[in-house]
């Protein structure tokens, strides 16, 4: 039986110090069809010659400028060739084991069009990690949460997710994508340039018709923050993107009701943010609604194909994740989702 090629490819920006703490993880990984490869978001620090002197054998692709990452991987990968895609960030450890379950849980069922391994944190490797956790899932309003990860809540793995199962969303921090859907899907959103892009494109390519897994056989660990660290820029990004992608995938008669609760929980948390003092947040979450916006008025809010009611996808919670957990007092999924798989 003929291995598929897999390639893993991280995008980089002035990371030297994760690359040399955790490069060396990633090219011991243990397949034989395996391509390694770093795409350099022109990076100022000494990232690409301290590659170029230790790893003189390994493909680097060189782009112009700080794309981010929704871009640079769209113009990092239209240059590569394999069967999957292994989008890995630059502060995740492997081990040695952790590609093989995946690539051979994607072949045994064509219909997998994403999937990711169970992410631990780095720093207390007996939890799981806020980005993706074991599984990404969603609630009616689009506030993401994960098996394992329920807001700022991580639960210890004690093996409760280690199954494969149906999500909605993968973690962009080590996504696994079958290179025929990547294309077909189009890439990720280059408007988004980070965050929630990975979640904006596994929502279409659950309408393309594909299935979003987890593995639970496999597993990484993740620092988080790595690329880029908590601040307004990262409150910006989060807040706005995650309105574009409720514009761009929900059905209009869905977004009639569901944006303007959305907008009026993001004046809460902007208010919220302001009484604590943290001007930056506040002023970071008023930018991002300008934008949406203007992209509203500009016409910008370009439709996904065979749009279907966010209830009928899977990986989606039909109740108000903020009002279980504020409220309600829950905080751990497997206290918001009576059943899992």
């Amino acid at each position: 039986m003929q291995v598929p090629r897999v390639a893993v490819v991280i995008l980089n920006y002035n990371g030297k110090d994760w690359l040399r703490q955790f490069l060396h993880g990633v090219l011991a990984t243990d397949y034989e069809q395996l391509e390694v490869i770093v795409a350099d978001n022109a990076s100022t620090d000494e990232s690409v010659s301290w590659m170029q002197e230790v790893f003189p054998e390994l493909r680097l692709i060189l782009l112009q400028k700080n794309y981010g990452f929704a871009e640079g991987y769209n113009l990092a990968l239209a240059q590569v060739q394999a069967e999957y895609f292994v989008l890995l960030n630059s502060d995740v450890k492997v081990e040695p084991d952790w590609l093989r379950p995946i690539i051979a849980y994607m072949e045994s069922d064509d219909t997998i069009g994403a999937c990711q391994p169970r992410i631990l944190s780095f720093h207390q490797p007996n939890y799981f990690e806020y980005a993706g956790a074991a599984g990404g899932w969603i609630d009616v309003l689009g506030y993401p949460f994960a098996r394992g990860r329920v807001m700022d809540t991580m639960e210890p793995d004690k093996g409760q997710y280690s199954d494969s199962s149906s999500i909605f969303w993968a973690t962009g921090a080590a996504l696994c994508v079958r290179s025929t859907a990547w294309k077909i899907a189009g890439g990720f959103d280059s408007t988004f340039f980070a965050h929630q892009e990975e979640i904006d494109l596994c929502w279409r390519l659950q309408l393309l018709g594909y299935e979003i897994r987890v593995c639970g056989a496999s597993r990484v660990y993740h620092v988080g923050g790595g690329t880029l660290p908590v601040g307004p820029r990262k409150t910006y990004l989060n807040f706005r993107n995650n309105l574009l992608m409720l514009g761009k995938n929900l059905l209009v008669k869905e977004q009639c009701y569901i944006i303007p609760v959305r907008l009026m929980l993001d004046g809460v948390a902007a208010l919220r943010a302001l009484l604590r003092g943290r001007l930056g947040e506040t002023w970071a979450i008023i930018q991002a609604h300008c934008f949406v916006f203007s992209w509203w008025i500009r016409g910008k809010n370009k439709s996904s194909k065979g749009r279907k009611l966010i209830r009928q996808l899977a990986g989606v919670y039909a109740g108000c994740l903020l009002i279980d957990y504020f409220i309600r007092g829950k905080k751990l999924f497997s206290e918001i989702i009576q059943k899992i798989g």
